[in-house]
């Protein structure tokens, strides 16, 4: 064993089971470790402390053992500052540059550590002028300092509750034995206690919503002010009119269930409807659209995003066919949240997931289990999947609330 580095990590190391994992990470790399100090914390309030003697084989095993403890929140003791790397070209990194976690972050520069602005996963860090923030590499321009290797830099995972009366259901667990009176009672105190602490509560959506008979506790929660964006695709939109003028939603109508006469040409009759009204905000002005989920989101003032996709009908004129602008559109009503709902909407429950730091809760209800565990899987570990009907969900959510 040839190479050696000494870490440390503080946190819930225990609860959290960090502690086991970065055990895991160095024998993996065929090293080994030896514990120099460990301290327990003592009370819920209390971080436990490990310092760790890491010894590798090759500079490889070390390289890769230092970049998988990095993202447990190990990090180097004698790291010094982080060292950065001027871009060249817009778009284009350093080779050797570091990939964010979606966990809290910070750097250290001119020998004190600064925490990294706008959290997320799979950026850059950018430095510029003694602060730090996260980047996308397609807003990488010539000029930026970006951060390269894996000194100076201090992660910091999201630790588990460690009160376990409260909020007990915020597991990672995935079950559909979970009863669902339980999670809707729980989910309507995460929604109030995160509106008392002044974070924002957002919604990403599905047509589901619509199909399951969502509609009624979703319009609900949003104006009863619990809901303060809706992030969704075009086809929750165009359901969601076409079950506002026409009844039905996708030629099937909600009263009864049963296929309507000509239906299937319904939602394409919803779209044209918005279009002859400019969009959404002038159909409600105008009177055409008088109920519904992006009705009420006109009428209350909630900023809602309708994502395009290269399977869309029309699309409705709210929606943004540009990915990239959709995606800017996503994060900035993302900012300030503390609580995101996903409701039956795989593909931008993972997209959203991923523009999110850990610390913001995640709460994925969908009839099938897979669905949050993908969500999951997919680097947003702070998701709790609820295996429910969404539109029962909805209705038992809504009613939880006053």
């Amino acid at each position: 064993m040839q190479f050696q580095e000494v870490v440390e990590a503080q946190g819930h190391l225990i609860d959290s089971h960090i502690m086991e994992e970065i055990f895991d990470k160095v024998v993996e790399y065929n090293s080994r470790f030896e514990v120099e100090q460990f301290r327990i914390g003592r009370t819920n309030g209390d971080a436990s402390y490990l310092r760790l003697k890491i010894e590798s084989p090759t500079s490889e095993d070390m390289e890769h053992v230092l970049q998988n403890l990095l993202a447990l929140g190990c990090s180097p003791v004698e790291a010094g500052d982080a060292q950065v790397r001027r871009v060249e070209c817009d778009k284009c990194a350093p080779e050797d540059f570091y990939s964010t976690t979606n966990h809290r972050t910070e750097i250290r520069l001119a020998n004190r550590w600064i925490e990294v602005a706008n959290q997320r996963m799979d950026a850059l860090i950018v430095v510029k002028d003694g602060t730090a923030i996260c980047r996308r590499l397609r807003d990488v321009k010539a000029g930026d300092d970006v951060v390269v290797g894996m000194r100076g830099i201090r992660v910091v995972p999201e630790a588990k509750e460690r009160d376990r009366n409260t909020f007990a259901f915020m597991s990672n667990e995935i079950s559909s034995e979970r009863q669902v009176e339980t999670a809707v009672r729980q989910t309507a105190t995460l929604i109030q206690k995160t509106i008392e602490q002044g974070l924002k509560v957002v919604v990403v959506a599905g047509p589901v919503c619509v199909h399951t008979g969502g509609t009624k506790g979703l319009t609900k929660l949003i104006r009863g002010g619990y809901i303060h964006a809706l992030l969704s695709g075009n086809a929750l939109g165009v359901h969601d009119v076409e079950s506002a003028l026409l009844g039905t939603s996708l030629g099937i109508r909600l009263a009864d269930g049963r296929q309507e006469e000509h239906g299937h040409r319904n939602h394409m009759r919803a779209i044209n409807a918005i279009y002859h009204c400019g969009d959404i905000e002038g159909a409600v002005e105008q009177g055409r659209l008088r109920s519904g989920i992006l009705y009420e989101c006109v009428k209350a003032n909630v900023p809602f995003v309708l994502a395009g996709s290269l399977r869309d009908d029309g699309p409705l004129p709210d929606t943004i066919t540009d990915m990239n602008a959709a995606q800017d559109a996503y994060a900035e009503h993302l900012k300030g949240a503390g609580l995101v709902l996903c409701l039956g909407s795989m593909l931008h429950s993972i997209a959203t997931g991923n523009m999110l730091p850990s610390w913001v809760k995640i709460v994925c209800v969908d009839i099938n289990p897979a669905v949050a565990t993908k969500v999951s899987d997919r680097g947003t570990g702070q998701a709790v999947g609820v295996v429910t009907d969404v539109g029962l969900f909805l209705d038992g959510l809504s009613k939880e609330l006053p």
